[in-house]
């Protein structure tokens, strides 16, 4: 049991939220039934096994995995509660993740700054777009200016050791996908907060979109160096990436971006047939050991 495993019911969450956008119903209801029972099994493996160290600068980074699982089935499902529970979990794990940063100076940061720390933005971003849904504005607009905020002080980090030390493995782990998927989230999430009836929100979301798309091609030439690590942090920015554009199309009435939604969601769905079906098989082979 791993801090960010979660990040599968994310990823399988989102997808779901893809395929509902293009009316593949019946793709959308298996995978959010899936969705749901990968959420409550790892919810109790967590409470049972896991035991986090907080000293360690990732840990309570990774188990924000936890809330933005949260934040995207209760959005695919429309059941509030569950994003109550994601806020529990944030307001308990994100002070948490910041304090053991700040015991940290700036160069160790930056000499462990990664793209699964982005998990601190998305989490907002996420529960921003729960609080859009049931009309709470103000509270949204609120966590996605926070969301937004700490995307910008991650990826400033990340880019910081990018150019200190290039070479680095993790920078080039799967989940360096999500340094997209932040700024596609906020994207999402800015679109929910503007059918909440907050227009001028729509300036924002264009330019998070935009730096979403070009994250694309820099992320697709480092996956060819990718090779160990949690691949469910890369599907959920592409499923991701797939309902922002999507959502964007519907706002702006830029109509080109439904195929370009349609050609991610294909992609994010081939991506979590291949890393489900390898998921299987580790597990598999581990436990005949």
């Amino acid at each position: 049991m791993r801090p960010d495993a979660f990040a599968a019911v994310m990823a399988t969450g989102i997808v779901s939220i893809a395929a509902a956008d293009h009316r593949c119903d019946g793709i959308s209801d298996v995978l959010a039934v899936i969705s749901v029972a990968l959420l409550a099994v790892l919810t109790v493996l967590a409470i049972v096994r896991l035991r986090p160290d907080f000293d360690d600068l990732d840990a309570p980074v990774q188990l924000l995995t936890f809330v933005a699982a949260c934040a995207v089935v209760g959005t695919r499902l429309a059941w509030w509660p569950l994003g109550v529970v994601g806020l529990l979990g944030w307001l308990l794990l994100l002070p948490i993740a910041l304090w053991v940063m700040w015991r940290n100076r700036w160069t160790g940061l930056r000499d462990r700054a990664r793209g699964g720390w982005e998990l601190a933005g998305v989490a907002s971003s996420g529960l921003a777009i729960v609080a859009a849904d049931v009309g709470l504005v103000a509270g949204a607009i609120g966590l996605l200016v926070l969301g937004i905020c700490l995307y910008c002080a991650m990826t400033g980090l990340v880019l910081w050791r990018a150019v200190h030390a290039p070479s680095a493995a993790d920078l080039c782990a799967p989940d360096a996908w999500i340094l997209m998927g932040g700024a596609a989230i906020a994207t999402l999430a800015g679109d929910h907060i503007d059918k909440a009836g907050f227009a001028d929100i729509r300036p924002v979301t264009i330019v998070t979109w935009i730096v979403a798309s070009a994250w694309i091609p820099v992320l697709a030439a480092a996956t060819v160096r990718m090779r160990v690590g949690n691949w469910w942090a890369a599907v959920f920015p592409l499923g991701m990436y797939s309902s922002a554009t999507f959502a964007t199309a519907v706002e702006t009435g830029w109509h080109p971006l439904t195929t370009i939604s349609l050609v991610f969601f294909w992609i994010a769905l081939a991506a979590w047939l291949l890393t489900a079906l390898v998921t299987s098989l580790r597990f598999r082979r581990e436990n005949l050991r």
